[in-house]
């Protein structure tokens, strides 16, 4: 098999939550695995003088307009949180936390369910307590769960996952890296489709 794709994602990034329902998928149909990166867009912004999209003016209110349209176009279950952008530490915690408690697959089912409980539900995952119940709803223990993300094992974990995609370049959500070629966004997943068939674009 060849080498696995680079998926990095921030929770409170819509776009991220749309290639989060796609990357697998698209992975697969080139017989690729996908590498999880939950990353803190917050650093990364100190780093570029990026901000939210939303907080951006004449931005934002277009921003808000095109989440909800392309997860129509896309056929994506979507409803605009009531709370965002949101702080997205104890969900990208979380997710390290159970990629080492429990490994990749259980690790991308939370992520995946904690996107959706922000995405679809409005549930606000910057609250540990909501993220506990989530993961105790995938059969993790949830006190386990909650000691973990505030651990400095996970803590320093997150630091480094965050420091290694800035490295890496990696200054977005979602942004992939295949075989060395940098993806921004998704609406650049058709052109990662096409060069993971191809090998070149």
């Amino acid at each position: 098999m060849a080498a696995p794709l680079d998926f990095y994602f921030d929770f409170s990034s819509p776009y991220g939550y749309f290639g989060s329902t796609r990357i697998d998928d698209l992975a697969a149909r080139h017989d690729r695995a996908v590498n999880w990166h939950p990353i803190l867009l917050g650093v990364v912004f100190k780093t570029t003088g990026g901000a939210p999209l939303a907080e951006i003016p004449l931005k934002g209110e277009y921003s808000l307009h095109d989440f909800a349209r392309t997860a129509r176009f896309r056929q994506i279950a979507y409803r605009q949180p009531p709370v965002f952008p949101v702080s997205t530490q104890a969900a990208a915690r979380a997710v390290l936390w159970a990629r080492t408690e429990a490994g990749t697959a259980k690790s991308v089912e939370l992520a995946k369910a904690l996107y959706r409980a922000y995405f679809v539900d409005g549930i606000n995952i910057s609250e540990a307590a909501e993220v506990a119940k989530i993961g105790a709803s995938l059969g993790f223990d949830p006190a386990a769960l909650g000691e973990g993300i505030t651990s400095a094992p996970i803590k320093d974990a997150l630091r480094s996952e965050v420091e290694q995609a800035m490295q890496r370049g990696v200054f977005g959500s979602p942004f992939v890296i295949a075989d060395g070629e940098s993806f921004w966004g998704f609406d650049r997943f058709e052109q990662l489709d096409y060069f993971l068939k191809n090998g070149k674009i």
